[in-house]
């Protein structure tokens, strides 16, 4: 049975955590994730014996040069939604975005992965029910088709034209391109109209991009 999270209290103190540099995870996001590393794959195993919760968290520092690199200071919850075993040791899973955390700090390595301490209290408001919110889509849209053209990318525009503002907003601001430097700004927006407007700036000025496909 899916647990729901009312308060902020209601969640752990401490999460094994999955940095990944780029790839941001937002409160309501999904997060599509393939798992191929064995200390990864072994703590998928260990959050589906529990609550099936991980903290997504960006690097600051390359994991090729720096035995422990630094981590972000905000990173985000994860509920472990959809869960698929390949033929060649891999794990496709799926996170839902539950609230953000402030890093406090680590425990001490018992596991090959690390472990958060996490201060969920700065981001309670992430735990309530999203209401309608109203921003400037024609000038997301005009935005989006310039990023795109200007990069060859696609998007399934049926979907952009008749989602929800928070989930249009959310996917967007985590499946674009941008550098680590910008998907944290996404991330640590304070509010909907913070991150929207944040977005279509960097959808504006062209972010930091690599040519992708957006389905």
């Amino acid at each position: 049975m899916q647990r729901h999270y009312h308060s902020y209290s209601d969640l752990p103190g401490a999460l094994p955590l999955f940095p990944l540099a780029g790839v941001v995870l937002l409160p309501r996001g999904h997060l599509p994730l393939n798992i191929f590393e064995p200390r990864y794959l072994e703590m998928v195993d260990h959050a589906l014996k529990g609550e099936r919760l991980i903290g997504m968290i960006q690097l600051t520092e390359s994991e090729d040069t720096v035995l422990s690199p630094r981590l972000s200071q905000v990173g985000c919850a994860g509920k472990l939604i959809s869960f698929q075993e390949t033929g060649d040791n891999r794990y496709l899973i799926s996170l839902a975005g539950i609230c953000r955390f402030r890093l406090t700090g680590e425990r001490a390595a018992t596991a090959p992965w690390r472990t958060g301490l996490c201060d969920f209290a700065p981001f309670a408001a992430d735990l309530a029910q999203p209401g309608e919110e109203d921003f400037p889509r024609e000038r997301l849209l005009a935005a989006l088709k310039a990023y795109l053209t200007s990069r060859d990318m696609k998007a399934d525009w049926k979907s952009v034209l008749t989602a929800p503002g928070e989930a249009l907003i959310n996917a967007l601001s985590m499946m674009c391109p941008f550098g680590p430097v910008e998907k944290q700004a996404l991330l640590e927006a304070s509010t909907f109209h913070e991150r929207a407007s944040t977005l279509m700036a960097l959808l504006e000025i062209g972010g930091d991009t690599d040519t992708t496909i957006l389905n």
